[in-house]
C-alpha cells in the first residue's frame, strides 16, 4: 500500500488546474477557471476549477471533488491508481508498505485487464528492441519509415513474434491469468483448449487513453498473406471501446489545447510521422468511422478540427460524412487534402517542418469550399447533380447549432454555387423545422414516461427535499464558517422575587461549529441522511480536536463520496458569486459576511430545522387519532399537540416572523 507520507506529498504538490488542464481546455474566469464538461455533451461551459481551494465542480453532471476525485471520475482510476498517476506526473517517489495476498486478490477485474495490457505493451516493445526477430523484422520496418529511437520509445511501438503462442506463454509464466489475457483480446482460446496469440507476426501500436493508460493495440502484418487482414485491432472489452478512443490523444492533448486546433487523420503511422516531423496536435480515428464520442473527446480540448485527407477521391467522399457529425457538435471544421499519391505520412516524410506547417495552414479549406470543390467537377454539366450537391451543402449547414454561423455559410454557399440566397434559406428552414419536429416527438414520448414516474414520487420527494436542504445548509455553514467566532443570543426563563416568569437574554461569543453542535445535541437531533450524518460527525470531531482545522487540507484525507459532497458545497457558493446571485438570492458569501449576518444565518437555519421537525411531530400526532383509541389517549395527544404549537410560536417569534408551514 502507498504510505500516508507519499499521499500527503502528492496532494501538496499536485495542482488541480494543471492536472485537469491535461484533459479539459480551461479558461480564466475571475479567480477560477471554466471549461466544457468532460462528463456530458454541452456547448456552454459549466465546469469550474478553483486553484485557491484546489477543487472542481461540474454543474452539468453534479460531479465534483479534489484532483484525485477527478481522475477517479474521468479516467475510472482507483484511488491508488490516481495517486500513482499524480506521483508520476510530478516526479514524486512512491513509498509503499508490503501488499498482502488478500489485497492482491481483491484487485478488481478491470484493474487486472489494465495490468495485462500494460505488460503486453512492455513485452512487445522489449521484443522489438532486444530480440533478433524483432530487430530484423519490426525495427527495420519502423526505421524504413524514418522513425527514430526516440519516436519509437515515445509511442511504445513493439513487435509480436511470429510464434503461435510466444506472448501467451510469457504472460502465463509471469503469473498473469489466462482469463484476463482472453478478455482484453490478446489471447484466443480454441474449442480444443489450445490458445494462440491474436497479434502474432505483427508490428504493434499501443492505444492509450487521454491519461496514458494502455487500452488495447493495433497490429500491422508485414507479410503478403492475402488471407490475413493488413491491420488488426483489439476487440471491444471493458477497458477498450474503439468508438470512444482516439489514437495519439495522450501525446497530442497539450499541443491541441495550446494550438487551439486538432488535426484528424486516419492511420497510426500518419499520427506518428506528423509527431516525428514536429506537428504534435494530431490524432487518428484508428481505422473506424468517426463517432460523436470521439469528436466530444476533441471538443474538451479545442473547438477547431482540421481533417487531413489523402488525394483518393473515393476515400474523400466516404470520409466527408464525418464532417456533418463534427458540425453537429458545434465545432469549427476545415479540410486539407494532399497531392495525388500522398497521404499525411508520406507528405510529412518528404517535407521539412516549416514546409509542412506552411502547407497545412495555406491549404486548409472551409468545409463549404471543400464540398464544392470536391463534387463540382462531377456536377458541372448536370443540373440534377448540381441541385443534389447544393442540397447536400445545405444539409451540412443545418447541422450547425449556431444560427449566425448558419446564415454566414448560406451566404457563402449562395456565392460559390451562384444561386439565390433566399432559396437556400427556405431549404434550410425546412430542414431545421423537420429536425425540430422530430426532436419534439421524441421529447414528448420521453416526457410521458417521465410524468408517470414523477407523479408517483413527487409528494414524498418534496417533503424529503425540504429536510435534506436544511441538513445540507447546516453542513454548508460548518464547511464555510465552522472555525469563525461570532456573538449568539441565549434566551432562558428565570423567576423574579414574586415567582413570576421573566425572559432573560444573554449574549455569548463562541465558534459557529460549537453553537451548531450544542443546539442539535440539546434537542437530540440526528440527520435523516446517513451520508450527511457521517460528514457532520466528522466535521464536528475535527473542529473540536483541531483549532487550526482547514477544509482544503481536510478534503485530501477523505474518501471519494465525502470529498465530492463537500467540494460540491464549496463550488456551489463559488457559482453563486460568479453568477451574481449574491444580491438576487441573498446567498451569504464568506468575504462579505459580517458577524451579525452570520449569527442570523446560523440561528435561522437551526430554528428552521426545529420548526420542520415540530411540524412533522404535530402531523404524526394528528394522524394517530382513530375511533378505537380511548378518550384518555385522545386528551393526552391534544395536550401534546397544543404544547408543540406553543413551542412553534416561540421559535417563530425568535426570528421575528412567521415562517411558512412545511407540511
Amino acid at each position: 500500500m502507498i504510505t500516508r507520507e507519499t499521499i500527503d506529498k502528492v496532494f501538496e504538490t499536485a495542482r488541480v488546474e494543471e492536472v485537469i488542464g491535461d484533459f479539459v481546455q480551461l479558461k480564466r474566469a475571475g479567480s477560477n477557471f471554466k471549461g466544457l464538461s468532460p462528463f456530458s455533451d454541452e456547448r456552454s461551459p459549466s465546469f469550474m476549477v478553483s486553484p485557491v481551494k484546489q477543487i472542481w465542480k461540474d454543474f452539468s453532471s453534479g460531479k465534483g471533488g479534489s484532483v484525485v476525485t477527478f481522475l477517479m471520475e474521468h479516467e475510472h482510476f482507483t484511488y491508488p491508481e490516481a495517486i500513482r498517476y499524480l506521483a508520476n506526473k510530478y516526479n514524486i517517489e512512491i513509498e509503499e508498505t508490503e501488499v498482502s495476498q488478500e489485497d492482491k486478490i481483491e484487485a478488481n477485474e478491470k484493474e487486472s485487464m489494465y495490468l495485462v495490457s500494460e505488460f503486453a505493451k512492455s513485452y512487445f516493445h522489449d521484443t522489438l528492441l532486444n530480440t533478433e526477430e524483432g530487430k530484423a523484422i519490426g525495427l527495420s520496418y519502423f526505421k524504413e519509415r524514418g522513425f527514430t529511437n526516440e519516436t519509437i520509445a515515445k509511442f511504445g511501438l513493439g513487435y509480436s513474434p511470429e510464434s503461435w503462442d510466444a506472448f501467451t506463454k510469457e504472460a502465463l509464466a509471469k503469473g498473469y491469468q489466462l482469463e484476463f489475457l482472453e478478455k482484453v483480446g490478446l489471447t484466443i482460446t480454441r474449442e480444443d483448449g489450445k490458445h494462440f496469440d491474436r497479434f502474432k507476426g505483427r508490428v504493434m501500436f499501443p492505444i492509450q487513453s487521454l491519461s496514458g493508460r494502455n487500452l488495447g493495440f493495433g497490429g500491422r502484418i508485414l507479410t503478403n498473406d492475402k488471407k490475413a487482414a493488413k491491420y488488426l485491432n483489439s476487440p471491444e472489452s471493458d477497458i477498450y471501446h474503439k468508438s470512444k478512443v482516439l489514437y495519439g490523444i495522450f501525446h497530442a492533448k497539450q499541443a491541441i489545447a495550446k494550438q487551439n486546433n486538432c488535426y484528424l487523420v486516419e492511420g497510426y503511422t500518419d499520427v506518428i510521422q506528423l509527431h516525428h516531423a514536429g506537428v504534435e496536435n494530431v490524432v487518428a480515428s484508428s481505422g473506424t468511422a468517426l463517432t460523436p464520442d470521439q469528436i466530444r473527446l476533441i471538443n474538451r480540448l479545442t473547438k477547431n478540427i482540421t481533417v487531413l485527407f489523402d488525394g483518393d477521391a473515393a476515400g474523400l467522399r466516404a470520409s466527408v460524412r464525418g464532417i456533418d457529425l463534427i458540425l453537429e457538435e458545434g465545432m469549427n471544421v476545415k479540410v486539407c487534402t494532399f497531392p495525388d499519391g500522398d497521404d499525411p505520412d508520406s507528405f510529412a516524410r518528404k517535407n521539412s517542418y516549416e514546409d509542412l506547417v506552411h502547407y497545412l495552414e495555406n491549404n486548409a479549406k472551409d468545409f463549404i469550399q471543400f464540398k464544392a470543390s470536391l463534387l463540382m467537377d462531377e456536377a458541372k454539366n448536370d443540373p440534377i447533380k448540381k441541385a443534389d450537391l447544393i442540397r447536400d451543402m445545405v444539409v451540412s449547414i443545418s447541422k450547425i447549432p449556431d444560427r449566425i454561423k448558419r446564415e454566414i455559410y448560406i451566404q457563402e454557399t449562395a456565392r460559390i454555387m451562384d444561386i439565390s440566397e433566399q432559396v437556400l434559406l427556405n431549404t434550410l428552414a425546412q430542414l431545421v423545422q423537420k429536425d425540430i419536429s422530430e426532436a419534439g416527438k421524441k421529447l414528448k414520448t420521453e416526457q410521458k414516461a417521465f410524468e408517470v414516474v414523477k407523479n408517483d414520487v413527487q409528494v414524498a420527494r418534496e417533503k424529503l427535499d425540504i429536510l435534506s436542504n436544511l441538513e445540507i445548509s447546516i453542513i454548508n455553514i460548518l464547511v464555510l464558517y465552522g472555525n469563525l467566532e461570532t456573538d449568539f443570543e441565549n434566551i432562558y426563563v428565570n423567576f423574579d422575587e414574586e415567582g413570576n416568569e421573566i425572559e432573560v437574554k444573554e449574549k455569548i461569543k463562541c465558534k459557529i461549529s460549537e453553537r451548531i453542535f450544542l443546539s442539535l445535541q440539546e434537542d437530540e437531533i440526528s440527520f435523516t441522511n446517513p451520508l450527511f450524518q457521517e460528514i457532520y460527525n466528522d466535521l464536528i470531531h475535527n473542529y473540536v480536536n483541531n483549532p487550526s482545522f482547514e477544509i482544503v487540507n481536510y478534503m485530501n484525507t477523505l474518501e471519494e463520496e465525502h470529498s465530492s459532497f463537500i467540494s460540491n458545497l464549496i463550488m456551489e457558493n463559488e457559482r453563486y458569486t460568479l453568477a451574481g446571485w449574491l444580491e438576487k438570492k441573498q446567498v451569504f458569501v464568506k468575504e462579505k459576511d459580517s458577524e451579525e449576518v452570520l449569527t442570523n444565518l446560523v440561528t435561522e437555519t437551526l430554528i428552521s430545522l426545529r420548526e420542520y421537525l415540530i411540524n412533522k411531530l404535530i402531523v404524526d400526532l394528528m394522524n394517530s387519532f382513530s375511533a378505537e383509541e380511548e378518550n384518555s389517549d385522545l386528551e393526552e395527544i391534544k395536550v401534546m399537540i397544543n404544547d408543540y404549537n406553543k413551542l412553534k410560536v416561540t421559535l417563530t417569534n425568535k426570528i421575528g416572523r412567521i415562517r411558512s408551514t412545511y407540511l
